[in-house]
């Protein structure tokens, strides 16, 4: 009887020692996804009208993270391209990006860090103004390019969260069409690229909706030494829903405002269903 009220003792002991707090996975996690997407019409004596077109987008994602103690270093890429027809018309682009950023974080404390980080975007294929009636060119490829380098301070109060601000330096460069990214109207010099320095903020969200729901949100603003007038902004929203294992629906809703380009801002939206194909 001793025996068992002994065995009793030791038993609630250890039930009541803390539990061994698992040690955190540290090292690199990759993710990557991609797919085309797929639109079609045909029409044939159809007496209710109609024209026949086709419409079709690549794109490819990945995200590249090596977290480890006292650091974080977050690798993330955004490349699509796409392209429509409708009817007689010529094949035109309708989708056109590559955006790459590379951010480096020293851990201060729990929510708060010391960043480093360097972002570039531009284009594949040349770019037309279809509204003349030339269709003049308008951009190449790298041509408009940007690129930021930018050092401050980070802030994650969640996983889902994460925010970051910092001293910047930004560059717009160009080559055969300077006007309007990087050519300077005041002056009558031809600028082909235009260097400025000031604040960048960028704040990133990555939100789960369901368990195949997934809401992306990226804003980074951007101001120049010239005052708060000169704020640049970039707001890139994306919602994906897994209809099944291969196939997806992405809504896409980007708002972009530089004055230096355009006094108005610039709205895309895009809708597309098609496979997808997750690598890692």
């Amino acid at each position: 009887m001793h025996r068992l009220a002994i065995g009793m003792v030791l038993l609630l002991l250890c039930g009541s020692l803390p539990a061994q707090e698992s040690e955190p996975d540290y090292g690199w996690t990759r993710e990557m996804a991609g797919g085309i997407n797929v639109n079609q019409t045909s029409f044939d004596n159809w007496q209710q009208g109609g024209e026949s077109s086709l419409a079709w987008q690549l794109f490819l994602n990945y995200k590249f993270v090596n977290d480890q103690l006292k650091t974080n270093w977050s690798n993330t890429g955004k490349m699509s391209y796409g392209r429509s027809k409708t009817g007689d018309s010529a094949s035109r682009k309708s989708v056109d990006e590559i955006k790459l950023e590379s951010v480096l974080t020293y851990k201060l404390r729990e929510k708060i860090g010391a960043f480093v980080a360097g972002t570039g975007e531009s284009q594949f294929a040349a770019g037309y103004d279809y509204a003349s009636e030339a269709e003049a060119q308008v951009s190449a490829f790298c041509d408009p390019a940007y690129f930021r380098e930018s050092a401050g301070l980070t802030y994650k109060p969640s996983d889902i969260l994460q925010t970051r601000i910092g001293a910047a330096l930004k560059q717009t460069l160009t080559r055969d069409y300077p006007a309007p990214y990087a050519d300077d109207a005041a002056t009558t010099a031809i600028e082909k690229t235009r260097f400025e320095t000031g604040l960048e903020s960028v704040t990133d969200l990555d939100l789960k909706l369901s368990t195949d729901s997934q809401l992306t949100s990226k804003l980074e603003l951007f101001s120049n030494v010239e005052g708060v007038k000169e704020i640049d902004v970039s707001w890139d929203n994306v919602l994906t829903t897994k209809l099944t294992k291969f196939i997806s629906v992405n809504i896409n809703v980007k708002l972009f405002y530089d004055s230096d380009i355009s006094a108005r801002r610039q709205l895309k939206q895009a809708l597309a269903l098609g496979l997808s194909y997750t690598f890692l």
